[in-house]
This record gives structure tokens, C-alpha cells and sequence, in this order.
């Protein structure tokens, strides 16, 4: 699910920088959707196919709108008719993005179950240079989401294949902390 174009970084590789969506979808939204809106898309095609998981992505990020991913994540647990996996592919500065407020517990208590933390740099320096977030010393705001996330949900560190960042490094970091890493492929601006 797509809920913001809004995000607190401004990554040198991100796609939405060069396109407007990605894989034949076109993911720009020309205005944020209410949880109305969402919940009346969800209501045509929540119980119509096997669907085992529900994912909170799209071109920006999900924690920019907190409350509508807790109330979207309680409502589809309330009216599907099936057990789902429930993951937030975020940039880890959702106690950045909500201060004074318990994130992990929030999304532990609405019904996550897993999130994605894009990592991108192994040190503060690295990640101002390429990740380029509106906050100060967000890369550590980003280990200490991990590391609390990594206490409540089952979580997974991810760092796009981009020339600037050290994969290698970002991968010894996810094992000191006992977290699966995966490497995401870079999608180049064109073909």
C-alpha cells in the first residue's frame, strides 16, 4: 500500500527522483489517500485472492502517516478472512517522524509483524552524503529503530546495490546486530 509520496530523506538513487513509478506502476500519487478511500479500494479486493502478506511501501515513507498505517493494519486484520504477514518498508526514522511517540510498540500492538529498514551507509557521514535526510543525525536514529525493532518484530536491514554505498560494510553491521540483510538492486534512471 502506497500512503505518502512524503519522505525524510532524499536519497541520491531514489527512483522517484527519475520516474514515476516502477515495474509498469505508476506510484506518484497526485494527493494522499484518506483511510476511507483506502478501506473502500481494500473492500473489493482484500478477500477475492490468497494474499499472505499486506505491505506498507510505495514512494514514500509510511511512518510520514503513522496513524493511518496503524488504523488501515487494524482494519484489515478486523475484516480479512485470512491470517496475513503485515510489514512497513521504512527508512527506520519513524521516532524521528513522531516524536514522543512509542513507534515499534504502536505498530507491534496495531498488528505488524515485520519491517524492512533501508540502511543505505555504514556511518552518520555516509548516510547525510547519500541518503541526504532532513534530520540531524539520522543514521543513528536508524540503528537505534533497528535495534528496538529487532526486540518486538521480525526484522530485515536492506541497502540498495548503488555506487556510493558499501554493501559489504552494511551487511558486517546487520550481522553484529543479529539482523538478516538482503541487497536490493539498484534500478538505474534509464534503460
Amino acid at each position: 500500500m502506497n500512503i505518502t509520496n512524503r519522505c525524510s530523506n532524499r536519497c541520491k538513487f531514489c527512483i522517484k527522483n527519475f520516474r514515476k513509478g516502477v515495474g509498469g506502476f505508476y506510484l506518484e500519487l497526485l494527493q494522499e489517500p484518506t483511510s476511507i478511500q483506502i478501506i473502500n479500494e481494500l473492500k473489493d479486493v482484500l478477500n477475492t485472492k490468497n494474499w499472505t502478506e499486506a505491505v506498507f511501501c510505495g514512494f514514500g515513507e509510511p511512518t510520514e502517516r503513522l496513524d493511518l498505517l496503524l488504523e488501515i493494519t487494524r482494519w484489515i486484520k478486523r475484516y480479512c478472512g485470512k491470517p496475513l504477514l503485515f510489514r512497513v518498508n521504512t527508512n527506520g526514522q519513524g521516532y524521528l517522524l513522531n516524536p514522543g511517540r512509542n513507534v515499534i510498540k504502536e505498530l507491534k500492538e496495531a498488528g505488524i509483524n515485520k519491517v524492512s529498514v533501508s540502511l543505505n551507509a555504514s556511518n552518520e557521514k555516509n548516510y547525510a552524503d547519500i541518503c541526504q535526510p532532513q534530520f540531524e543525525n539520522a543514521y543513528n536514529a536508524v540503528v537505534d529503530f533497528i535495534k528496538k525493532a529487532k526486540n518486538e518484530l521480525l526484522v530485515e536491514v536492506t541497502a540498495v546495490s548503488f555506487s556510493d554505498i558499501d554493501i559489504k560494510e552494511i551487511a558486517k553491521i546487520t550481522k553484529r546486530l543479529g539482523i538478516k540483510f538482503r541487497r536490493r538492486e539498484y534500478i538505474p534512471a534509464v534503460y
